[in-house]
């Protein structure tokens, strides 16, 4: 079949897309230990060669993948989740297969491609299983307490106490009691009930979440002397924590991004907003002056 100029750009440009994805997903199974993991990357690996050289049958044209896009992907699941990084470029790989579709009159194996694409890779990727992700309940856990529970108890104690070395100092105090407390109750609570997490795992991930977050939201008190400035920067260092967690969230469980975001939003800032009131009652009823 002969193609046009115009045309055969454009499947150039889908056939670097399928050899930079084939090489990306040929690294990753190498570096997972799961059989069955594996295996699901290394089907895919092979589809994405195949759909290349149907591309290649037409352009007559050998084409090298993208470097940067191998690297980075790779990266990204290595340090985020391999399930993440998939996903992630999954979800990049689907605005191409819109271009896809248009091609269906002109390509016949355009409609195999698409249909490939679509249906049997994400069958494929819903196997996908990690352990960050089935412990995804435990640093909910960790996380949504120490955002709710330490961004209050910072925000009662700016204003009761007026001082950013003494809220630091405090608020610490208070982040990593309340760590180890939430990791005891989240090992006793997986312990009792039917699952194959492991207790102590979900302690670990727990915990890890909790003390993380109280480091972030504690740091401005620490490198700022104004304590409402400090406040304000804790604020949106909370935001900021909700949003990428729900983010990754989102992309790695195929779940809501805004719904999610604006519930845990809207606890931690409530809360901050009723605490920061406490405090003011409780310092006026106390009478304290530091």
């Amino acid at each position: 079949m002969n193609v046009s100029d115009d045309l055969r750009q454009r499947l150039l440009v889908f056939q670097k897309n399928e050899i930079t994805e084939h090489h990306i997903y040929r690294r990753l199974a190498q570096t997972i230990r799961s059989p069955e993991n594996r295996q699901v990357l290394e089907h895919i690996t092979a589809d994405e060669l195949r759909h290349y050289e149907q591309w290649r049958a037409y352009t007559q044209q050998e084409v090298p993948p993208s470097r940067w896009r191998i690297a980075k992907y790779f990266w990204i699941s290595r340090l985020l989740g391999f399930t993440f990084g998939v996903k992630l470029m999954e979800a990049a790989e689907s605005r191409i297969q819109v271009d896809y579709g248009q091609l269906q009159s002109v390509i016949p194996e355009t409609a195999a491609i698409v249909r490939e694409e679509q249906e049997h890779e994400k069958a494929l990727l819903a196997m996908l299983d990690e352990e960050r992700l089935r412990y995804t309940g435990s640093m909910v856990l960790g996380l949504n307490d120490a955002l709710v529970e330490l961004t209050g108890a910072l925000a009662g104690l700016t204003l009761a106490l007026r001082d950013a070395k003494l809220i630091a100092l405090t608020g610490s105090v208070t982040g990593i009691a309340a760590a180890l407390s939430m990791g005891a109750s989240s090992y006793l609570s997986t312990k009792s009930d039917d699952t194959s997490k492991n207790p102590f795992k979900a302690a670990i991930y727990t915990g890890v979440a909790y003390i993380v977050t109280v480091g972030v939201l504690i740091l401005p008190y620490l490198a700022l002397s104004n304590y409402f400035v400090s406040l304000g920067c804790t604020l949106a260092a909370a935001l900021a924590i909700i949003a990428l967690f729900n983010y990754y969230i989102a992309v790695a469980r195929s779940e809501p991004f805004q719904s999610r975001f604006l519930e845990m939003a809207g606890l931690s800032l409530g809360v901050a907003a009723l605490s920061f009131f406490v405090g003011l009652v409780m310092r006026t009823l106390f009478g304290v002056d530091i």
